[in-house]
């Protein structure tokens, strides 16, 4: 087959992939977790069943699906904020912010879908991923004189981390703000 046909053919796949993605996640955001129905799917998408079943067994499975792909997704932007413009401090900011704005997402998630889609792998190679990515600029920013070097980056990222994840619990962007400001205060180098 001549590669233009290949590469339309992948495009229509991907194009109903993410269908069938999206509209399972709006489905259950609507209705909840075992609410939702292959058939319910299926014509959200715009598919018949049996072309949703050659994609996918189950919604717990095209839910697991979609989510490693929001994972993929937000591991992406942090990883460009971390390698973007600006010095060290604006650059951990930056990404420490996107952060707390990912966590505090989850606070319209249902509970029940929550607890559904975190015990997977794929969140503690996300988590590893980001304590990683925070590790590496907090490392950076002590060599530079510029934030603490009396505790260890392992464990500045585990507080960054533990105390953006609140979060989740917060409604309004200045709280946000204010978690992130105290949160990154806590990395600054101590004046001696």
């Amino acid at each position: 087959m001549p590669k233009l046909w290949n590469e339309t053919i992948e495009a229509h796949r991907q194009q109903v992939r993410d269908a069938i993605l999206d509209g399972t996640a709006a489905l259950v955001f609507e209705r909840g977790l075992r609410a939702v129905t292959m058939s319910q799917v299926a014509e959200r998408a715009g598919i018949g069943r049996a072309t949703l079943y050659k994609y996918f067994s189950d919604v717990d499975t095209i839910l697991r699906t979609w989510h490693a792909r929001q994972i993929d997704t937000h591991i992406g932007e942090l990883a460009r904020i971390r390698d973007g413009a600006g010095n060290i401090g604006e650059r951990l900011d930056a990404v420490l912010t996107a952060y707390a704005h990912i966590a505090q997402q989850t606070r319209s998630h249902d509970r029940e879908l929550v607890r559904f889609l975190h015990p997977d792998e794929q969140i503690v190679n996300a988590q590893q991923q980001l304590r990683e990515m925070i590790r590496q600029l907090i490392e950076e920013g002590a060599e530079a004189g510029e934030l603490r070097d009396d505790v260890p980056a392992d464990e500045l990222a585990n507080y960054c981390l533990h105390a953006l994840g609140g979060a989740a619990e917060l409604g309004t962007e200045a709280a946000v703000a204010r978690l992130v400001s105290v949160t990154a205060n806590g990395l600054h180098a101590a004046v001696r």
